[in-house]
């Protein structure tokens, strides 16, 4: 019996249409050979689904061999002039630098540009555009929040707080009762800039139309700009302290990411900053635990809750490629809509499209409704270059670090970049 059932007919199907078109494809002359596809995947857990996607299409049709490449140097191969052909991988920051040089090809005449929901798209460009071009097509989209253990909630007569004072209430509340409200994983500097720095900013700040203002500043961010990272995000990281001080694990400096799953898995706290990445984790400990998602509120107003989201893979194909055209038949069969449906169930994800099947795992079930009006935010950590270590500096505002020197730094190091480009 096949392995996935609904995938073989969708291979039978994509083989009859493939035999239809391949006279169409470049290189698939008789006797050439199939056109050879390098396909770069670099995220490790979904390596297994797509070594299985890559060999159904392989068998599927003649005229395209699609090659898993989830290794080699993405920068250098770019610099070389040998990039990859596709690419399916988290788009960030530093992945935008290549489409806004117009390294990436036009891909908006294709069907499946047109099925990606606007709001998502319009991601895509809070980071960076190339005038004219549609780059980088959103494949799945992953949302974060606060995790929490819905038993330990039910037996202190809990509900999910829609405020800051209601957060606090149940913090306190937890305290009471002997119960560690979060549990803090600070041994690891990105869980404290993916969760505590982005939830708390996220949850006050228009993310998107501050980065628009720092860009347009560039050098002149700094003690007397009328935005910067001291004077428009104190107030968030300043909550994030006083949370971290009043409701974290005592030992939370010393722990890190694993170490928090498996607590957590335990019920040794009611509320987890973490994105869905850690639910199978926790369901290795306990398969049967019940949890929950919530956004983090930062305002007392409801209306003001939103979720964080990131790109978790987005396809491009490089204008350097010589093999475009299979390149862009591959990309289509990877926008199926059952194939990406599958991939999002299987990865706890959101889809990207106008069709996409709704999400249905009870654990993220909390974040639906922000997501389907739009309701969300991209990481503030997650539009900073790499070059400026923002994790460091969010870690060393969790252990106690003074919060208006750390995000002058973050000033000072902004506009130097702004410099140096």
């Amino acid at each position: 019996m096949p392995r996935h059932p609904r995938r073989t007919a969708r291979v039978l199907a994509a083989s009859l249409g493939l035999l239809m078109i391949g006279s169409t494809l470049v290189g698939c002359a008789e006797g050439s050979g199939p056109e050879r596809v390098n396909f770069h995947l670099s995220k490790s857990e979904a390596i297994p689904f797509f070594n299985e996607v890559i060999s159904e299409y392989n068998a599927s049709q003649d005229d395209v061999e699609v090659v898993l490449d989830s290794s080699s140097n993405l920068q250098a191969g770019f610099l070389r002039g040998n990039p990859p052909d596709l690419g399916l991988l988290n788009y960030n920051m530093e992945m935008a630098r290549f489409m806004e040089r117009g390294a990436l090809s036009d891909l908006s005449d294709m069907p499946e540009a047109d099925r990606i929901l606007p709001e998502v798209q319009e991601l895509v460009d809070q980071y960076a555009n190339y005038p004219g071009r549609t780059s980088v097509l959103p494949y799945s989209v992953m949302a974060a929040s606060v995790i929490y253990n819905k038993k330990i909630f039910e037996e202190q007569g809990l509900e999910v707080p829609q405020t800051y004072d209601e957060l606090i209430a149940v913090c306190d509340q937890l305290t009471e009762a002997g119960i560690t409200p979060f549990y803090g994983t600070f041994k690891d500097p990105w869980t404290v800039a993916q969760g505590w720095f982005d939830y708390t900013v996220g949850g006050q700040v228009d993310v998107a139309g501050f980065y628009d203002e720092m860009n347009d500043l560039g050098t002149e961010v700094g003690p007397d700009s009328p935005v910067s990272f001291e004077k428009t995000l104190a107030e968030p990281v300043e909550t994030m302290q006083v949370l971290i001080d009043s409701y974290t694990n005592p030992d939370a400096a010393s722990k890190g990411y694993g170490d928090g799953n498996l607590a957590f898995a335990k019920g040794e706290a009611a509320m987890y900053l973490q994105g869905p990445w850690a639910l199978g984790e926790i369901a290795k400990t306990d398969p049967d635990l019940d949890l929950g998602t919530f956004p983090l509120p930062m305002t007392d107003d409801p209306n003001d809750l939103k979720v964080r989201v990131n790109i978790d893979l987005a396809a491009w194909i490089p204008e350097a490629s010589e093999s475009k055209e299979g390149a862009r038949e591959f990309l289509s069969y990877l926008f199926d809509q059952d194939l990406m449906d599958e991939y999002n169930a299987s990865q706890l994800g959101y889809g990207t499209t106008v069709d996409a099947a709704p999400v249905t795992d009870p654990r993220i079930l909390g974040m639906k409704e922000f997501y389907d009006n739009a309701e969300f935010y991209q990481g503030a950590s997650k539009a900073i270059p790499l070059t400026i270590p923002t994790e460091n500096y969010t870690q060393g505002i969790a252990l106690g670090g003074g919060v208006e020197s750390a995000l002058r730094r973050l000033d000072g190091d902004w506009a130097r970049l702004a410099l140096r480009q």
